[in-house]
């Protein structure tokens, strides 16, 4: 179990949100160890339908740790991040990414549509972007 007391997760919401009964006892039946996976958050948006910042801003609060990002940029032990840098093969892959660059910068939802639009696992995308020097920003679910 996590010691609590050294998350400071729901800080970054400054007492200005509550936790939600629903949402946490979803997130309390699909996590483990005060750890939640980004696909059970995901599932748990759907299910409820309501956002994944929704779910992302509960865990917050709840001091839970998200874990495994589906792009693979965090939450894997022991190195954290799993993705390595691998140019893109298609050259449109590499063009659709350049397109949807703000401040040089993917978003996570961005990359999730690009992969959805190539029909591509979303780790493929990031690893793209690892190799391109390009930084993913705006986790769904806030954690980054």
């Amino acid at each position: 179990m996590i010691d609590q007391k050294n998350n400071k997760f729901a800080e970054k919401h400054q007492g200005k949100a509550q936790i939600s009964t629903i949402i946490e006892n979803e997130i309390l039946k699909h996590s483990k160890d005060c750890k939640l996976t980004c696909l059970s958050a995901f599932q748990i948006a759907d299910g409820l339908q309501i956002s994944s910042a929704e779910v992302g801003m509960t865990v917050d609060l709840l001091n839970f740790r998200l874990t495994k990002c589906q792009l693979g940029l965090f939450g894997y032990q022991p190195q954290k991040k799993i993705i390595k840098a691998k140019e893109p093969e298609d050259r449109n892959l590499k063009k659709a990414i350049q397109d949807r660059l703000v401040e040089e910068k993917l978003t996570c939802i961005s990359a999730w549509e690009i992969a959805s639009k190539f029909n591509i696992q979303k780790m493929i995308v990031s690893s793209a972007c690892e190799a391109l020097n390009i930084k993913i920003t705006k986790c769904q679910l806030g954690a980054f």
